[in-house]
């Protein structure tokens, strides 16, 4: 009962929070609103890796590759293919989707650190095809004035656009880990050997985690187009693969909604600090050994933490 009621309190204030979201174009500068779409945005991508990371247990090191073969491939399909650019935000996706299917068969055999390892040589190599290939991606000088079609063209409606496809993915996520795909993938997570005993599929599971993760990472890629209009190569760069795997740990890689707000604080982090020193990361390292040492279970896994200790258990003691 106590739960349910605290469930309930939680829906209201993501409501509250979308709500407000919908209004910030009318109140806040032009400026904000770009930084809040790259706030979303890389919030989805974080929650895509949160999904085989924090429910599954893999280690994918190297999750930016997807995020940039996703906004490759929609910048190559609006500048190159002709064909209708609507169509393009669905190639994307389904180019990332496939690629992590393709990676997770080479991959899936191994397990935990040699898993990521042997990830982040293959996406490696991805990044230096991306980088090297002048006369299809434009190498390492990337994609600029992607054309957009006029209804998300405007950096209002880039916006509204940004926010509406995020929260329809994490919709979908939140529906997947509560169903039971979702729950045979925590048990995976916690106890392999164990899940395999009493009939789950194993590698299937992991293989289908892997490939939904990717979609979703091409998903947030694609929106870096409508937000951004380019492309570089440096979104493929395992540096931004640890920089989400950050954004994880920070915000609470048990938790839902964790890698959104981790996302956020190293975006607001990045933007605001480093307008006052070069040394941003140096703030960010501190704040890293801050919640290692403090907050094991990250920000959002604090905060659950102390509603259930101080609010649920004493009712049920009761």
């Amino acid at each position: 009962m106590v739960q349910s009621r605290m469930r309930g309190k939680a829906q209201l204030y993501v409501y509250a929070g979308i709500v407000v979201l919908f209004v910030l174009p009318l109140i806040l500068p032009r400026f904000y609103i770009y930084l809040t779409s790259i706030i979303l945005l890389t919030g989805l991508l974080a929650t895509s890796l949160n999904l085989v990371l924090g429910y599954g247990g893999i280690f994918q090191f190297h999750h930016a590759v997807f995020y940039g073969v996703g906004a490759y491939a929609t910048a190559l399909m609006l500048t190159k293919s002709g064909l209708s650019p609507w169509l393009s935000f669905i190639v994307g996706p389904l180019v990332s989707g496939f690629l992590s299917f393709i990676m997770g068969l080479i991959c899936i055999r191994l397990s935990k650190l040699y898993f990521g390892m042997l990830q982040i040589s293959l996406g490696s190599l991805v990044w230096i095809i991306v980088y090297r290939w002048y006369s299809f991606t434009g190498g390492d000088d990337g994609i600029h004035g992607v054309p957009l079609p006029d209804i998300i063209s405007s950096p209002n409606s880039a916006y509204y656009f940004t926010l509406i496809v995020t929260a329809a993915c994490l919709f979908v996520t939140y529906k997947m880990i509560r169903s039971p795909f979702g729950s045979a993938l925590q048990g995976i997570r916690d106890n392999p050997v164990r899940s395999e005993m009493i009939g789950i599929n194993v590698k299937r599971h992991q293989l289908l985690a892997l490939i939904i993760a990717g979609f979703f990472a091409g998903v947030a890629g694609s929106l870096f187009i409508v937000v951004d209009n380019t492309v570089f190569p440096d979104m493929l760069f395992w540096t931004l693969s640890l920089e989400v795997l950050i954004m994880c740990l920070l915000g609470g890689w048990f938790t839902f909604l964790g890698p959104m707000l981790g996302a956020a604080i190293i975006i607001m982090l990045r933007t605001f600090v480093s307008t006052y020193t070069t040394y941003w990361a140096l703030v960010l390292g501190v704040l890293m050994m801050f919640v290692i040492f403090f907050l094991p279970n990250g920000v959002l896994g604090y905060i659950e933490e102390k509603i259930k200790k101080d609010f649920i258990e004493p009712v049920i003691k009761e």
